[in-house]
């Protein structure tokens, strides 16, 4: 593969705004990501090769995902879908909540995503036809207008699918019985919530997920590291844009309708992984998995 010039690793360094000692991480463990990825893509075929990509929040998959794409653009045209732009606009998820469950206001869980949009904008890229797709202002907590979204006219070889929950099963009804967490014991307490979350993963995530032909997982190791991180997200959001983001307890909230479903990933997906990253507390990468 050819390799990115250091003023191109440096570009995307400022740009993501990351210390210099990053590029020795990609170094040392991006490329070898994207020399397996190349390998796989043309093992596959003429046909594009659907990649998904599962982290938790803070782990750093959507980072990894543009030093991909820089990676392996010189040799196979590369798209990358984040889950989190296929979020229902704010009216929509609304609606659920006066409909199914308040809870559902709250973006994040399987339902409060648009699964047709995605499986549709999937069907074009794998097709090799024209696609665009949409972008969320997480701000805002809202979609952005067509006229900004991204649009591929060429076919491409690679689709990287990104998201939290990417490649997620079910739960098993029993561990449903129980709450997690204080949300979960004080605004769903009968239930209804995280049984209705998990009904939607069972079928309409689930045939979206059916269709990966790898699975590529960060791994953290612990919820605790998964806050931390998530938080660091949040101040280094607030340098950028203050007073758009969410404060402590705020935050806090949030992470709490994600906890359930961050804890059953964590123990549930490095086994179905194709290519799994262990990450230790200080966000470097303890082990690699290639199955």
């Amino acid at each position: 593969m050819n390799r990115k010039a250091p003023a191109q690793f440096a570009a995307l360094l400022a740009a993501e705004r990351l210390p210099a000692s990053y590029r020795d991480f990609a170094r040392r463990w991006i490329e070898p990501l994207a020399d397996w990825l190349l390998t796989e893509v043309r093992r596959h075929g003429d046909a594009p090769l659907l990649v998904g990509v599962n982290g938790a929040q803070g782990t750093g998959k959507t980072t990894l995902c543009k030093f991909l794409r820089e990676l392996l653009e010189p040799e196979i045209a590369t798209v990358t879908l984040a889950l989190d732009d296929f979020y229902l606009e704010h009216a929509a998820r609304q609606r659920l909540a006066e409909q199914v469950h308040p809870l559902l206001a709250t973006r994040g869980v399987p339902g409060t995503h648009d699964i047709t949009l995605l499986q549709t904008t999937l069907e074009q890229l794998l097709a090799g036809t024209a696609a665009s797709w949409p972008r969320f202002d997480k701000a805002a907590d809202d979609r952005l207008p067509e006229a900004v979204w991204p649009r591929s006219e060429a076919p491409v070889a690679l689709v990287l699918l990104e998201g939290w929950c990417i490649g997620c099963p079910p739960q098993p009804q029993a561990l449903l019985e129980q709450p997690v967490n204080r949300l979960e014991a004080g605004e769903d307490g009968d239930g209804r919530w995280r049984r209705h979350v998990n009904a939607v993963l069972a079928d309409q995530y689930a045939q979206v997920f059916a269709g990966l032909q790898r699975l590529i997982v960060l791994q953290a190791p612990s919820l605790a590291a998964v806050r931390r991180w998530r938080a660091l997200q949040e101040r280094k959001l607030a340098q950028r844009e203050p007073g758009r983001t969410m404060d402590r307890a705020r935050l806090h909230r949030f992470l709490q309708h994600y906890e359930r479903l961050t804890n059953w990933c964590l123990a549930e997906l490095p086994k179905r992984a194709d290519y799994l990253l262990r990450l230790d507390e200080r966000h470097q990468v303890a082990e690699v998995v290639l199955r």
